[in-house]
């Protein structure tokens, strides 16, 4: 079958302003809601990690306890492409909200089960087992969440608030890891991080939590519809004017827009983990800071963060994505390996300011890229399109981010060595960046 032409392109139902307006409401908080549960769970189990390797990983060495969690962690995002194909590929076929119904009920319940996982000292070797299948699950369930949430909103946001409205799928992201780091600082401070409590139940409660969560979720999905743009692609189709296979029009069709986003997501990927999840680890493990002092200065920069998303979506909307993009990636450069050095100096102020340093630089890149994402690709593969790229690049450099910066500083020696490895990412999004189009404010059923 032919591709539809702007001249055959069935055109979307007219919504009034003020159901459009209503709409959108309950699709944002719907995304905002899911992708929360999502990154509640990475958080958890971030900020959690000493404890969990406790749990599951006894060992004398609690850097190589620590490094197994955080491979299990990145073992489990192996499973994301396979995940965002399955996922992207129903979203395109059958629709975004029949995709985010089912996946938000799988994800939910694998969340719900590693709370009730019990631990090495129970089961022995079948824990750790256990612990990597519930996580495996999750994560291939999660794949077309934050994708699925994107597409949803920006096919229903106003093309001139694209950006702003896209940005609360990260700013959600945000929302999540803020609440677990919260949460782990509210136990550390409380019972402490070896108390027998939060050894045994303390570190399970945000896993629980996600059962009830998922349902309310999911509730709110199964009464929304399919946007408008999407259901004139959907008719095209049926009249014989598009494509029904939306993975193998995408590679075959678009190979060079999925090379260019998969070298774009990279920096979003490591950037993201390496900010907001490994590096209160790292000061921490590696450069034995304050565990509290540590949780703090993320907390700052979480609501920071936050704040300045939206900010980062609003003017992506006005000086356009790939400039925002390429800032990102120029900032990364610069200052990675300069904010590792001052690390060093131990000292809380410093140490908060270069934290708040890369968190700036990471709103930039990561308040901009979901919509930059869903004005890449057209509207019959633009589920597709965005969670195989996001997902591919998240698999292979986001969810081991942790644990490679872990081996690099073992392997060498060098506890700067993690910003080396950043500062190489951020070059390889540069030269994507500095390749691709521009897409800002343009209608998405225009877009080709």
């Amino acid at each position: 079958m032919s591709e539809p032409t702007a001249s055959t392109r069935t055109q979307p139902r007219d919504y009034s302003g003020e159901e459009k307006h209503r709409t959108l409401k309950r699709v944002t908080f719907s995304s905002f809601l899911g992708n929360f549960i999502e990154w509640f769970d990475y958080a958890s189990y971030s900020y959690l990690a000493t404890v969990i390797a406790v749990v599951f990983f006894p060992s004398e060495d609690k850097m190589v306890a620590t490094m197994y969690t955080f491979a299990v962690f990145a073992l489990a995002f192996l499973v994301r492409p396979i995940g965002a194909v399955f996922w992207g590929n129903m979203g395109d076929k059958k629709g975004r909200k029949w995709a985010l119904s089912m996946s938000i009920l799988l994800m939910s319940g694998a969340t719900f089960m590693v709370g009730c996982l019990p631990g090495y000292a129970v089961v022995g070797a079948a824990a750790p087992a256990l612990l990597l299948a519930c996580r495996v699950v999750q994560s291939f369930s999660a794949s077309g969440e934050y994708a699925g949430a994107a597409t949803f909103i920006a096919e229903y946001a106003p093309k001139d608030h694209r950006g702003f409205y896209c940005s609360m799928v990260p700013a959600s992201t945000a929302v999540g890891l803020l609440t677990g780091s919260l949460f782990a600082t509210f136990l550390y401070g409380v019972w402490g991080s070896s108390s027998p409590f939060v050894v045994e139940w303390g570190w399970r409660i945000p896993f629980l939590l996600a059962a009830p969560l998922g349902l309310i979720t999911h509730y709110i999905r199964t009464h929304l519809e399919d946007s408008p743009v999407y259901e004139a692609m959907r008719k095209d189709v049926e009249q014989g004017q598009g494509t029904d296979k939306p993975i193998r029009t995408l590679l075959r069709a678009y190979p060079r827009k999925v090379i260019i986003c998969f070298g774009a997501c990279m920096l979003n990927a490591v950037g993201f983990y390496m900010v907001l999840t490994y590096i209160p680890n790292y000061l921490e493990t590696t450069l034995s800071f304050d565990s509290a002092l540590a949780s703090l200065i993320t907390t700052v920069c979480l609501v920071f963060y936050i704040g300045f998303i939206f900010v980062s979506g609003r003017i992506s909307d006005k000086v356009g994505r790939k400039k925002m993009l390429i800032i990102a990636c120029v900032g990364f450069i610069v200052f990675t390996v300069p904010a590792f050095h001052l690390f060093g100096t131990m000292h809380f102020m410093i140490v908060l300011v270069c934290e708040l340093g890369l968190c700036f630089l990471l709103t930039i890149n990561d308040g901009t890229l979901s919509s930059y994402l869903t004005e890449t690709f057209p509207t019959n593969v633009r589920y597709s399109g965005f969670a195989f790229s996001f997902n591919l690049a998240n698999a292979l450099f986001g969810g081991s981010a942790s644990f490679i910066s872990f081996a690099l500083i073992e392997a060498s020696g060098d506890p700067i060595a993690p910003a080396y490895y950043m500062v190489a990412i951020g070059a390889i999004a540069f030269v994507a960046m500095a390749l691709s189009h521009e897409h800002t404010g343009m209608d998405l059923s225009e877009v080709e």
